[in-house]
Parts: C-alpha cells; sequence; structure tokens
C-alpha cells in the first residue's frame, strides 16, 4: 500500500545530505538512562561472570562505556554462544532480555559452552528509543568491513578476539509499531525514496540466514517461545514484514549481505528474534522472557544435538 505520508525532514525523492542529519539529530531528545536501567544490571552479574568494557562510543565515551558477559574460566576447547540485544537500541526487550538471560540462565549453560553477551549494542540509540545512531546510521545494516557505525565496529572487534568456535549466535530483536509510524518513514525519506506501508505482525517470529537456514533449530526456537508467548501469523500473501514465511513464525534474510548483526560470525546456528511488544496480549516482562526462553530452547536443542 502506498502511503501519502511526508515525512517532515528533507524534501520527498532526495537523499539527505549532511543537514538533514543535522536536523534530524537535533529532534531526538534523551527519554531514558543507559547509566540507571542498564549498567547497575551489568554489575550485579560481575560475581558471577566476567564483565569486560569492550569498547565506547565516541559521542560520549563515559556516558557510553560497552559491556559484555562472559562466563568465567572460558575454556578454549569449548564451543562459544554469542548473545547480542539492543543493536537497535529502542527494541527494549533485546536489551533487558539478554540480561535476563544472564541473571537467570547463563551460569547452567556455562557448564556447557563458553558465553558472551553483549546486552546493549547501541546505548544511544537505548536512551533516545531510535533505530539508527546519532550518524542517522541503521547499526543492524552496518556489519562490514570499515564500517562508519561505531556500534557495529566495536561489536565486530568483541567477535574477533574471542577465542574458540562461535557455534551459535542469537540477536535480539524486536518488530514495534513505530517501525512503520516512524523509522520506516524516516529511512524513506533519508535514502530519497517513496514510502510504502506496510503491516506490523502480531507476535513473535524469528529471522533465519537464507544461506544457513537451520529450520530445525528454528523451530526449536519457536516451540519455546510459544510456551511464552503467542507466534506471529502469516498475513494473507503468506508473508512477514514482506518476505515469504518457510515454516511456521519464520522467514529468511541474507544476512552477510544486508550487513546484519546475525551475520558477524560463521555460526552453525544462528537466529534473530523478533518480539512484538505492542500487542495488547503482552505485558513487558513477558516480552524480556521470550527473549530468554528464544536462547534457552536454542541451546537445549544445540546440547540435544551435540549428544546424539
Amino acid at each position: 500500500m502506498h502511503s501519502s505520508y511526508t515525512y517532515p525532514i528533507g524534501t520527498p525523492g532526495e537523499k539527505w545530505g549532511e543537514a538533514q542529519r543535522k536536523q534530524w539529530r537535533a529532534q531526538t531528545s534523551i527519554k531514558r538512562h543507559y547509566q540507571q536501567e542498564v549498567i547497575p544490571k551489568i554489575d550485579a552479574l560481575r560475581e558471577q561472570f566476567d564483565v569486560e568494557q569492550y569498547g565506547a562510543l565516541s559521542y560520549d565515551p563515559a556516558r557510553y562505556p560497552l559491556y559484555c558477559i562472559k562466563s568465567k574460566n572460558w575454556q578454549p576447547h569449548k564451543p562459544v554462544v554469542l548473545v547480542t540485544g539492543g543493536v537497535h537500541g529502542y527494541e527494549t526487550s533485546g536489551v533487558h532480555g539478554a540480561l535476563e538471560f544472564a541473571r537467570t540462565e547463563m551460569a547452567r549453560y556455562s557448564q556447557e559452552f563458553n558465553i558472551v553477551v553483549a546486552p546493549c549494542v547501541s546505548p544511544w540509540g537505548y536512551e533516545t528509543i531510535n533505530r539508527w545512531n546519532p550518524l542517522a546510521l541503521d547499526p543492524n545494516r552496518s556489519f562490514y568491513t570499515d564500517s562508519p557505525a561505531e556500534e557495529s565496529a566495536n561489536l565486530m572487534a568483541l567477535v574477533a578476539s574471542l577465542d574458540g568456535e562461535i557455534l551459535v549466535h542469537i540477536d535480539l530483536h524486536e518488530t514495534t509499531d513505530t517501525d512503520e509510524s516512524e523509522f520506516r518513514p524516516a529511512l524513506a525519506a533519508r535514502d530519497g525514496i517513496e514510502y510504502i506501508e506496510g503491516m506490523i505482525p502480531d507476535g513473535f517470529y524469528t529471522v533465519g540466514d537464507s544461506e544457513n537456514p537451520q529450520p530445525e533449530f528454528q523451530a526449536a526456537v519457536i516451540e519455546s517461545v510459544s510456551k511464552v508467548t503467542h507466534i506471529a501469523p502469516a498475513d494473507e500473501k503468506g508473508e512477514i514484514i514482506g518476505s515469504p514465511v518457510v515454516q511456521h513464525g519464520v522467514i529468511l534474510y541474507p544476512m552477510v549481505k544486508l550487513g546484519l548483526c546475525g551475520g558477524v560470525t560463521n555460526c552453525t546456528y544462528g537466529t534473530t528474534t523478533e518480539v512484538y511488544p505492542d500487542s495488547p496480549k503482552v505485558t513487558a516482562q513477558e516480552c524480556n522472557l521470550a527473549q530468554v526462553a528464544a536462547i534457552v530452547g536454542g541451546l537445549d536443542y544445540v546440547l540435544a544435538e551435540q549428544s546424539k
């Protein structure tokens, strides 16, 4: 469906220049606080795990240090599990779901895996409730060599530093109503293209890698999450957000080609979760628990496969 909606910044049909990017950044504001809402939850895990700073955002290094949480007694022979959250900072359960997993489940899985959790890849986006960073760049389209997005570059450096083979990567995201009310119209304006209205699916789904779909792994994630929240149905075209549904609750993207966080490793088992927090059927905590369930379902599947 085409839309007559015009974004208030820029000229329709023309890509943004630096002036428009500055205008966009000037209308952002701090709405919540990383140092108050996220950092204390990370600090509370220091006795159980190794907490390491892997970078800081140059916009304000003291305000935006980047932390990861690693299992103690890292052993190079163990397979590595990477959990990432808050690549899009506004996607709240990505951040707090990652922290909830670390608090409640990470210790028991650390017996079998080396685990590293990067809970808030984009803290400026977290504070301003934004998909982009201050340069109007999407970190989740910026995972490639010489990335212009600091958030992506810092995480890629962390991944490169890890000792051992990354077997599993679970990247925690949300699809929200603001994707259509704000972020996709802004993207169309920034790139000088027409905004075509889409539909937000009501429910959880995953995005697998079209180059390595791992359907049984995806099914295990969906099954685990279905015990916590509802799974998004396909629309009348058999699609979710414009992509064909290849199995219940699953679509596929070419992760590396699109510069997505899901392509940052060469893992065997990978998925990007998509929680729908705006549904009247769920609470914020249920969204966090759905993210935990996704990780647990995926790891239980991998353990079962390894034991065969």
